[in-house]
């Protein structure tokens, strides 16, 4: 017996419809039907509004699992999601449900009355809108796209706005400008309201530095004002109030160390006395951010894997996040040496042949797949030909399950290597049908 689509499924089709004919980069849209919808962005607990290309998911994640753990309600927005769109809308109470879902989105169209707006100005209208219905101690807002022109940069004040490492990503709507794309994300900064910033690249740095000054924006920057490292099994973090000696992140990679120092000082300085030290220790202890250098251990494809392997999933899709796991997956290599092997999938917009450059000399071998289901993937043959392009041994291969089967023979056919470390990586759309397939 066949089971019937969820409600939401069918609003959110129809969402789809109501997309401009072109995409420009304005808040009218959202803010009309904010306006028709009794204003809810204005009815929300304190926010911590992030930013960035790369990080910005992880820095929330660490700012949730920080408050949580010293008992506060926390909202959460962030995009997009890995397998079901609910994942998008995190209550206080949890991700939010169906019958919620469909209710709120109905509400949004019916306000909306058929007018022109993007699926993602609509759907940041129906977390407003649940969110206000909802107490909560704090909201972690993720940016979609940019910052300035962002649906989520309706927020007049924020408590703490965050800007994560500033990379080259979604050039075809931000430009081919480092400056300019910094320009877009330091646009989430508004007047008075305290900064944080994470590693920059010196020209990336600038354009914010200048943006928080303009605005007189209380700002501070990692390397300069705050600082973390690993040492000796654990998380040295240091700013002008002290240090803390702290676990490493739950979150692997010497990038996750940097993405929960820029949490930890935004909390330190949203001025709610939201960083106690225990709830801090705990946090890094307890976050969770799936498809993020994410263990797989169980599940269809892990059966399919060369026995004693070990199986890691990243959402990573441009060069910059590439070489953070790149750099992870040295760091266990030197820790726990095993040869590594790459099945990757990637969408026609990004800088493929960049993403592969970092594991020159450290991945043994590639093998491409297309995304199921997705229009805007690269062919398995065309991704081949970009990581052969990058320097790497590469094969294609038909989907998910031919790709491991595959991975199981080059290993096979080096007895004297060992099990591999298989890394699943270059999308968040492959992510989630891997998440999806191994559940």
């Amino acid at each position: 017996m066949s089971v019937a689509a969820p409600a939401s499924d069918a609003i959110l089709q129809r969402l789809l419809t109501l997309h401009p004919k072109r995409i420009d980069l304005v808040l009218d849209r959202i803010e009309r039907l904010l306006g028709a919808l009794g204003s809810p962005e204005k009815k929300l607990p304190p926010v911590i509004h992030v930013a960035g290309t790369n990080g910005k998911g992880s820095t929330c994640a660490f700012a949730r699992a920080i408050l949580e753990a010293q008992g506060l309600r926390v909202h959460v927005y962030t995009s997009p999601h890995l397998v079901r769109f609910h994942e998008r809308i995190r209550l206080a109470s949890g991700i939010i449900g169906e019958d919620e879902l469909a209710a709120t989105l109905d509400d949004c169209e019916r306000a909306n009355a058929g007018a022109p707006i993007t699926f993602f100005e609509i759907t940041t209208a129906a977390a407003f809108l649940a969110f206000s219905r909802h107490p909560a101690d704090a909201l972690v807002l993720e940016v979609g796209l940019g910052g300035k022109y962002d649906a989520t940069n309706v927020i007049a004040k924020p408590a703490v706005s965050v800007i994560a490492p500033v990379g080259l990503d979604h050039q075809e709507f931000l430009g081919t400008q480092l400056s300019g794309i910094a320009a877009e994300k330091a646009g989430i900064i508004k007047q008075g309201a305290p900064v944080v910033v994470g590693p920059q690249e010196d020209e990336a740095r600038d354009v914010i530095a200048r943006r928080a000054e303009a605005l007189s924006a209380p700002a501070w920057f990692f390397g300069q004002d705050f600082f973390a490292h690993g040492e000796h099994g654990r998380m040295v973090y240091q700013d002008g109030d002290g240090l803390l000696d702290l676990p490493l992140p739950k979150l692997p990679g010497p990038h996750q160390i940097e993405n929960a120092a820029g949490a930890i000082a935004a909390l330190r300085h949203a001025g709610r006395g939201w960083a106690r030290e225990r709830a801090v220790e705990q946090g890094l202890r307890s976050v969770e951010w799936p498809a993020r250098l994410q263990r797989l251990t169980r599940g269809p494809l892990v059966a399919l894997a060369p026995r004693g392997s070990e199986i890691w999933l990243d959402g990573g899709h441009n060069p910059h996040a590439a070489l953070a796991v790149a750099r992870a997956m040295a760091d266990l290599e030197e820790r726990a040496p095993k040869p590594l092997y790459l099945i990757c999938g990637m969408l026609k917009t990004k800088d493929s042949e960049g993403f592969f450059a970092p594991f020159q000399g450290l991945a043994r071998h590639v093998t491409t797949v297309a995304i199921e289901g997705e229009d805007a993937s690269r062919g398995a043959g065309e991704l081949y030909d970009m990581a052969r392009a990058a320097g790497l041994d590469a094969s294609p291969a038909d989907d998910l399950e031919d790709a491991m089967i595959q991975v199981d023979a080059w290993s096979r056919g080096r007895p004297g290597d060992g099990p591999p470390r298989i890394l699943i990586c270059g999308s968040l759309y492959l992510a989630g049908k891997v998440l999806a397939e191994n559940s």
